[in-house]
């Protein structure tokens, strides 16, 4: 099996390169309004938003940089197949404005948007990632009533674009062999995720620009979300690609990819990561397999039965639905023209490894993914 992944490096506002219900599946987290390291980037896009906080209108600037993020949401739903899932990273800011101190709520306002262009809002999961200081309030200390939560949680907002699910043909085989195992559905789907720590960003250029310009997600999240949103062949778009974290995800996950960044120079991090992607691959998958096994050998313990064997590998599964799940590693990763050709090939349970699996320690999953 091959995928192919392709970086635009252009506004997001314009999709130019992509057709009318060209992707499946949007994984992507935009810059998030009254966040002041994302301040430039919006003003670049709307003087009037820096004239707003000068004149200490927090409110109108909010507007304005929403305004600015809706013009994307409009592509985002002309590309989307009907049915396709987008799946929005955000967090809410907090912000003092002219002596006014307040949130600025990010996730509600993207809901209402996506609701307005008749997508259907699904139940979202809060990703819960707990800063590293032990205090857990702001404000005036041990003395009510002037003091506040902090803010330890950002929100993957989920929407159907309609009201249909998407259908596929009778018989077809993809979404089985797509499945994922029965307690990996129980911890994704759950709608808090604890277990999925923020990461620092190490860029390889030294441009301190950039460095701030990075707020990428650890690459769990867009991980399973495209296994959860997703089969084998579908396409995923990000259109606020920055680092490439969604592209790196779908390639792991064996599914196609498009991104568009503003900053060119974030491609030059992505290629040093995908000179790693094979290994971390092989990884990922097999980190899941001694995951399930586990499970397996825990089950077993506690007295409980498998009524199903899985059709491709040597252990059993829970569900009918999981027997035919196929697993795939990446055998080559090709660069063409906008971007890369991977070629996957099915996991097999033999090869599975336990720890690093390269030099640089990017491999290993307990490091990447929690």
């Amino acid at each position: 099996m091959e995928t192919a992944h392709d970086v635009f490096v252009g506004n997001s506002t314009s999709l130019s390169e992509l057709d009318d219900n060209e992707v499946e599946l949007v994984v992507t987290s935009p810059p998030y309004p009254m966040i002041e390291m994302w301040d430039d980037l919006f003003f670049s896009l709307n003087p009037d938003i820096e004239s707003s906080l000068d004149d200490g209108d927090g409110r109108r600037a909010f507007d304005l940089m929403h305004e600015e993020l809706a013009e994307t949401w409009d592509e985002v739903e002309r590309v989307l197949v009907d049915g396709g899932i987008a799946c929005i990273n955000i967090g809410d800011a907090t912000r003092k404005v002219d002596d006014s101190f307040r949130v600025y709520q990010n996730h509600a306002r993207i809901t209402e948007r996506f609701d307005e262009m008749g997508f259907e809002p699904l139940p979202d999961i809060l990703w819960r990632k707990p800063a590293n200081s032990a205090a857990k309030f702001m404000g005036s200390g041990m003395m009510p009533p002037n003091a506040y939560a902090t803010l330890e949680h950002e929100y993957l907002l989920v929407f159907r674009n309609g009201k249909q699910s998407r259908e596929f043909p009778s018989g077809t085989d993809v979404r089985y062999e797509s499945a994922y195992f029965w307690e990996e559905r129980n911890e994704w789907f759950s709608d808090v995720w604890e277990d999925v720590r923020g990461t620092s960003q190490e860029l390889t250029d030294a441009d301190t620009e950039l460095r701030d310009r990075s707020a990428a997600y650890p690459l769990e999240v867009p991980y399973r979300l495209i296994n959860m949103y997703s089969v084998y062949g579908d396409t995923v778009l990000d259109p606020f690609w920055g680092t490439g974290t969604t592209s790196l995800a779908a390639m792991i996950a064996a599914r196609n990819s498009v991104g568009y960044e503003l900053q060119e120079k974030f491609t030059e991090v992505f290629d040093a990561e995908v000179a790693d992607v094979a290994e971390l691959a092989h990884a990922t998958v097999s980190k899941r397999v001694r995951d399930h096994e586990e499970f397996v050998e825990q089950r077993l313990e506690d007295g409980k039965e498998f009524k199903y064997d899985a059709e491709n590998y040597d252990f059993p599964v829970t569900t009918k639905q999981e027997k035919p799940l196929q697993l795939y590693t990446i055998d080559g990763v090709e660069q063409t023209e906008s971007g890369y050709a991977v070629t996957h090939s099915p996991y097999n349970e033999s090869e599975s490894i336990d720890g690093d699996v390269g030099g640089n320690g990017q491999a290993t999953l307990g490091s990447q993914f929690r």
